[in-house]
């Protein structure tokens, strides 16, 4: 998914592009998803301030294990994107900030290496020739996937106590759940 700088006219560049099931199942390697279909990535890329605009979207299609019932859930994760490609000669060669000054701002001033200032935030530096799509791509579906999967909001998950699968059937186990420590103190009676 590269795009030479040259090939984007004033009018911009429209660009579909297809992200290959391999390509996808490495990026989500060990996040406990997995691809169903290859992506097709639709951007426009426009020149814009000495950088170059990038506005995507795809959907991504992927299973998961459903955080409360354990069964295969099919995920579908509409995703469109905007960043701000900006040329490293842009921001070395205007004199805005030298070699040590460029490290210093990727440490993020010394503090941890995941802070960025805010104006930052949808900016991404590259050589300046040429945009390989592809990076941008795998990071924003990473972005795009829940931190749990669940088959559907209103699932009922799996009984505590014999594991039935409470979608399917009720297992006619008492729920209540009496913490042990205490189980002494529910047979008191108080008298008023």
């Amino acid at each position: 998914m590269l795009v030479k700088i040259e090939q984007i006219r004033d009018a911009g560049l429209k660009v579909n592009e297809r992200m290959s099931l391999e390509l996808l199942g490495a990026a989500l390697e060990g996040s406990g998803f997995r691809a169903t279909e290859p992506l097709s990535v639709t951007a426009n890329l426009r020149k814009l301030s000495g950088g170059v605009l990038v506005e995507g979207s795809f959907t991504t299609r992927v299973v998961s294990e459903c955080k409360r019932c354990l069964t295969e859930s099919k995920l579908e994760l509409p995703v469109s994107f905007t960043i701000n490609l900006v040329p490293e000669s842009l921001v070395r060669g205007e004199g805005l900030l030298d070699e040590d000054e460029l490290e210093e701002k990727d440490r993020g001033s010394g503090e941890s290496g995941g802070s960025f200032a805010l104006d930052d935030a949808d900016e991404e530096v590259f050589d300046g020739k040429v945009i390989d799509l592809e990076p941008i791509v795998r990071e924003q579906v990473l972005l795009s996937l829940p931190m749990n999967a669940l088959c559907r909001e209103e699932c009922r998950g799996l009984c505590i106590k014999c594991g039935q699968n409470l979608n399917d059937k009720q297992c006619g186990c008492d729920t209540k759940f009496v913490d042990p420590r205490l189980a002494a103190l529910k047979d008191i009676k108080i008298q008023g």
